[in-house]
């Protein structure tokens, strides 16, 4: 049996906040990771072998030459306004990508695999919370390719008894609370640290999408997790394979219960103790009022809780990274 984890997109956001956990309980890492969205100082020093999963000849000599047992894929592209516009791409890394890896683990026996999935799967439902029995029908590129990688983790259960877990996020937030990771995205599409960077002075303002939605102040509301909390549920995902079969699961990770665009800024302005510069904009295609997702199966099944569920300690930590990462990574 192997002893190593690998960890695909592990230079990234949610990844390096995952091998930094991994890490920390004494498990073996291996990185891959392309850096063309990753960012080497987010690695802290573990070991990286730098390659495309496009490439199955790399994939292939790396599964033979080291001694895998798991593997943990965040390797994706994930902006879904991109996907509209250029879907081959999507499919590509996300689907083909994916396939790639599979094949290169079945042809090794490894046989344990957690997939960084999302609540985009499930495109627009009719209820909230969302949860994991609803019908999953992505209404972008971006959800369809992670629809077609869960798709597949079922295809190799059946001919190569692969176990999976696809852990359906809803929004990943927040930063590691030791000050040493946190979010660098370019360019940068996430509310908190889009409004964080209008506190800092970074962006003249922000624009809220709309301000006439049913909910309590009139914008959307969103479901945010701390990256930490993530993290954490992927290794209790590993965990849960290791002790027993599991097969094919999928769970969502949200906190259910989510908070407006304005109860956002609320936040960093009481954290930061500085106003943030926004204005009222019209509303964005596509935007549901609320996306809250139910992480009740978790809960039960593994046992997962969000220890940092609530919005003002997620804003914390983000302001705190921020703060000292004025110009993220690229600063250090």
């Amino acid at each position: 049996m192997g002893s190593v984890i690998l960890v695909t997109g592990g230079a990234g956001y949610i990844g390096s906040h995952t091998v930094k956990m991994l890490r920390a309980g004494g498990r073996e890492v291996l990185v891959l990771d392309d850096l063309c969205e990753g960012h080497r100082e987010a690695l802290l020093g573990a070991e990286l072998a730098e390659g495309s999963m496009l490439d199955r000849a790399f994939l292939a000599d790396l599964f033979a030459s080291r001694d895998i047992a798991a593997v943990f894929h965040f390797a994706a592209r994930c902006y879904v306004g991109e996907s509209v516009t250029d879907p081959g791409k999507y499919y590509r890394f996300n689907a083909i990508g994916t396939l790639n890896l599979l094949d290169a683990m079945a042809a090794q026996g490894v046989d344990k695999f957690v997939l960084s999935s999302t609540c985009a799967t499930y495109g627009e439902p009719e209820s909230m919370p969302i949860v994991e029995g609803m019908p999953q029908s992505p209404v972008n590129p971006y959800g369809a390719s992670k629809l077609v990688c869960e798709w597949m983790l079922r295809d190799f259960h059946r001919a190569h008894g692969m176990q999976s877990v696809s852990l359906r996020y809803f929004n990943a937030a927040g930063a590691d609370p030791a000050g040493e990771l946190g979010e660098d995205h370019a360019p940068e599409t996430h509310l908190i640290p889009l409004v964080i960077q209008a506190a800092m002075g970074q962006r003249d303002k922000v624009t809220v999408f709309g301000d006439d939605y049913p909910t309590p102040d009139g914008t959307c509301i969103r479901d945010y997790v701390h990256v930490c909390d993530l993290a954490a549920a992927h290794i209790l995902a590993l965990e849960a394979m290791e002790s027993s079969q599991l097969g094919v699961k999928a769970f969502n990770l949200g906190n259910s219960a989510g908070s407006s665009v304005l109860e956002v800024i609320r936040a960093v302005e009481k954290v930061s103790g500085k106003k943030v510069p926004y204005e009222i904009g019209g509303r964005r295609a596509g935007d549901p009022p609320r996306l809250v997702g139910s992480s009740e199966l978790i809960t039960s099944e593994l046992g997962w809780q969000p220890r940092l569920g609530d919005i003002h300690q997620i804003v914390e930590s983000a302001w705190n990274w921020h703060s000292k990462h004025p110009s993220g990574y690229a600063g250090e």
